[in-house]
C-alpha cells in the first residue's frame, strides 16, 4: 500500500518520458548498457523474485555517468570550451570526468579535504582539475559556485538538474525493458535524481498498459532528508554511515517535487542492514557494491513482508568503495554469523593455564586466530587475568558448542558482542 500521496499530475513535472528516451538516445553509445539478471537465491532469501540492476559495471562503477554525459552532451560549444565544475566528493566526480575528457570538455571539481585519496586519484585520473576546498560537502559547493562566476564554468550539479534526472531515468528504460514483469522499484535516494528519473519512466509504463509499479525508495536511517521533506518529521541527519554516497543533508528542490509526486513510499535501513546487503551481494552474486550501491536490498532485508511475493527491481547504483572497508565489512558479517568471534575468559595466572584452554579448541576443532593477555588493566586479583582468544568455527552452532565445553570446564566465557 502507498504511504505518500501522490498529489500531483506527473505530465507536469520538469522531466517527462520523452525527455528520458532523448537522453537514452543520445547517450546509449557510450555508457554500458548493464544486464538486469534474476537472484534466485536472493529471492529465495527475502520472499521476492528479485532482479538487480547491475550499474556498479560501468566504466566509472556508478550510475552517475548517465546524466553527466547527457548533461555534457546538451551543452553549446562555447560553453563546452569554458569547461565545466563540479562538487562532488564521489561518483558525480568520476562520471563527469571521465565523459568530459571523452568530449574534450575542461573539467574542474572542488573535493573536501578530507576525500579519501584513491577517490581523488580516479578523479584526477580522468584529467580533471580537481581542488580540495573546505572540511564538508557544503563548503566544497560554495567553493565551486564562486569558481563558476569568477571563470565562465557551467556548473554542474549531481541531482538537482532535469538533464541529470532525464540520464538517470535511463536506468529504468533498460530493467523495464529487460523484465516487463518487475512491479515493484527499489532505488537508493541521497538527493533524489535517480529515483526521480526511475520513478518517471515507472509512471510512464504503468499509464501506457494499466499495469501498477510501486516505486519505494531508501535512505540510511543516519540521512532521512527526503524522508523528512515528504513527511515533515525533523529526525537528525548526521553520523558515520556505509552509505555516504546518498549521505545527503538537504535533497533537491526539483527532486523533492518529483518524488512528491511520482513515489510511493520512502524506508528508512540501518548501518546493519546495509552492512548485511554489502556481503551478501559479494558472496551470492560475486559482486562489488558499496553502501548507497547496497540499500535496495538493504531494504528488502529489512521489510521482507512489504516485498514478499512480487517482482522487484533493485538498482546497484555504485560499486565504489574503499578496499579496507570493505574487508571490514565482510569481517564484521563473519562476526554476526558467528563463523569468527572473539571470547573473553577468566583465567588463573599460572603455568598451563593457557594450555589446558588450548586444549578445549582443539577438542572442538575451532581454529585459534589471535590470542590478547591481559595481566594488568584489568578489576580482577593480580593472580587473576582475562584472555581474549579470536577465533574461527564453522558457523554458530560450532561456536556455542565450543562455549559450552569451556562453561563445563569451570571457565568463565563471555563473547565480545558488534554493535
Amino acid at each position: 500500500m502507498a504511504t505518500l500521496a501522490r498529489t500531483v499530475d506527473p505530465d507536469a513535472m520538469p522531466v517527462s518520458i520523452d525527455d528520458i528516451h532523448a537522453a537514452h538516445a543520445r547517450i546509449a553509445d557510450a555508457i554500458v548498457r548493464t544486464p538486469t539478471l534474476i537472484s534466485r537465491t536472493l529471492s529465495e532469501l527475502t520472499g521476492a523474485t528479485v532482479y538487480l540492476k547491475f550499474e556498479n559495471l560501468q566504466f566509472t562503477a556508478a550510475y552517475k555517468e548517465r546524466g553527466a554525459l547527457n548533461t555534457l552532451l546538451l551543452m553549446s560549444d562555447e560553453a563546452k570550451a569554458k569547461g565545466v565544475i563540479a562538487a562532488s566528493a564521489g561518483n558525480h566526480a568520476q562520471g563527469l570526468a571521465y565523459h568530459a575528457q571523452r568530449l574534450g570538455v575542461p573539467a574542474t571539481i572542488v573535493m573536501p579535504i578530507n576525500t579519501p585519496t584513491v577517490k581523488v586519484t580516479q578523479t584526477q585520473g580522468h584529467g580533471a582539475t580537481v581542488i580540495m576546498e573546505g572540511d564538508t560537502f557544503d563548503a566544497a559547493y560554495a567553493h565551486a559556485r564562486v569558481l563558476e562566476g569568477q571563470r565562465g564554468f557551467t556548473f554542474v550539479h549531481p541531482f538537482d538538474d532535469p538533464r541529470i534526472i532525464a540520464g538517470a531515468g535511463t536506468v529504468a528504460v533498460e530493467m523495464l525493458a529487460d523484465v516487463p514483469a518487475i512491479d515493484t522499484i527499489v532505488t537508493p535516494i541521497g538527493g533524489g535524481g535517480l529515483i526521480s528519473g526511475m520513478a518517471t519512466v515507472a509512471r510512464a509504463r504503468e499509464a501506457a498498459d494499466g499495469r501498477p509499479i510501486q516505486v519505494i525508495g531508501v535512505e540510511a536511517r543516519l540521512f532521512p532528508s527526503m524522508y523528512n521533506r515528504l513527511r515533515g518529521t525533523a529526525l537528525p541527519c548526521a553520523g558515520d554511515t556505509l552509505a555516504e554516497g546518498i549521505a545527503v543533508k538537504e535533497p533537491g528542490g526539483i527532486t523533492a517535487r518529483m518524488v512528491r509526486a511520482l513515489v510511493d513510499d520512502i524506508v528508512l535501513v540501518s548501518e546493519r542492514r546495509l552492512e548485511e546487503a554489502v556481503s551478501l551481494l559479494l558472496q551470492i552474486e560475486k559482486t562489488v557494491v558499496e553502501g548507497a550501491g547496497a540499500a535496495g536490498l538493504a531494504a528488502l532485508l529489512a521489510y521482507p513482508e512489504r516485498f514478499q511475493g512480487r517482482t522487484v527491481g533493485v538498482v546497484l547504483c555504485g560499486g565504489n568503495i574503499d578496499t579496507r572497508l570493505l574487508a571490514n565489512v565482510l569481517l564484521r558479517d563473519l562476526a554476526r554469523s558467528g563463523r569468527l568471534a572473539r571470547l573473553r575468559i577468566r583465567l588463573q595466572d599460572q603455568p598451563g593455564a593457557l594450555f589446558n584452554v588450548a586444549r578445549i579448541f582443539d577438542q572442538e576443532r575451532i581454529n585459534i586466530i589471535e590470542v590478547y593477555h591481559q595481566r594488568v588493566f584489568t578489576s580482577l586479583p593480580a593472580k587473576g587475568l582475562i584472555t581474549d582468544i579470536e577465533c574461527e568455527a564453522r558457523d554458530r552452532k560450532h561456536l556455542d558448542r565450543l562455549i559450552a565445553a569451556l562453561g563445563e570446564a569451570g571457565y568463565e566465557v563471555s563473547p565480545v558482542e558488534l554493535a
